[in-house]
């Protein structure tokens, strides 16, 4: 199977899984909306979005979706499975339209709306991300204050699906500072060399730098 990734969010997210577990892939970098690009990965995705999971006559798309293969394929509770998936399939639900989105929003206007020039920072939108952003972190806070992981004792796909926009803070300046419970978590995610370097050996050209505002 071949796994084509971009350094973007959700590629990124993909790669880091595939790394973590090992899985038996080979990475290629792709940029389906690159003059010329359209028709080779429509088959593979009719939304032309990265990641792409692809093997010899089929294809999956949606980074949810290629994290369950892979550790279905590895034969690891990675993605949880039994009494466990309920709740994490909770954290991916919440994680999604709440923490995430919130991060999501922040990250959109100070960091991709800058990389490819796609106007000036909307601050008020970045001002309901906040709000968002502490509305969920204090809940993750709570969460969090008292184990190590999102679900069970171990790392599992929903702490990888939390983080995937923390991974690119440095531009999106959320203040995770002022949770220490949550900031804790991020700190034992930097530990896993895959989550913390996914691109480590890959050939993957840098994103585009954040113009100065």
């Amino acid at each position: 199977m071949k796994l084509f990734f971009s350094r973007n969010p959700n590629p990124r997210l993909a790669v880091a899984v595939a790394r973590h577990l090992k899985a038996e892939v080979t990475f290629e970098f792709a940029s389906p909306f690159a003059p010329g690009q359209a028709e080779r990965f429509r088959p593979l995705n009719p939304n032309l979005s990265l990641p792409i999971l692809a093997w010899p006559g089929g294809s999956l798309w949606e980074a949810d979706a290629i994290a369950c293969r892979l550790s279905r394929g590895a034969r690891s509770d990675f993605w949880r499975t039994g009494d466990d998936e309920p709740e994490m399939i909770r954290w991916l639900s919440w994680g999604k339209e709440n923490f995430a989105r919130a991060c999501d929003m922040v990250h959109f206007e100070r960091g991709t709306k800058q990389r490819y020039h796609l106007g000036s920072i909307d601050h008020q939108l970045v001002e309901e991300g906040l709000t968002l952003f502490h509305k969920t972190a204090a809940i993750l806070e709570a969460e969090l204050g008292n184990r190590q992981w999102l679900v069970g004792s171990s790392v599992s796909y929903a702490d990888f699906r939390m983080a995937t926009f923390l991974a690119f803070n440095e531009v999106g300046g959320l203040p995770l500072g002022d949770y220490p419970g949550l900031a804790g978590w991020y700190r034992r995610l930097e530990a896993i060399d895959a989550w913390r370097d996914p691109f480590e050996g890959l050939d993957a050209p840098e994103l585009p730098p954040v113009k100065s505002t």
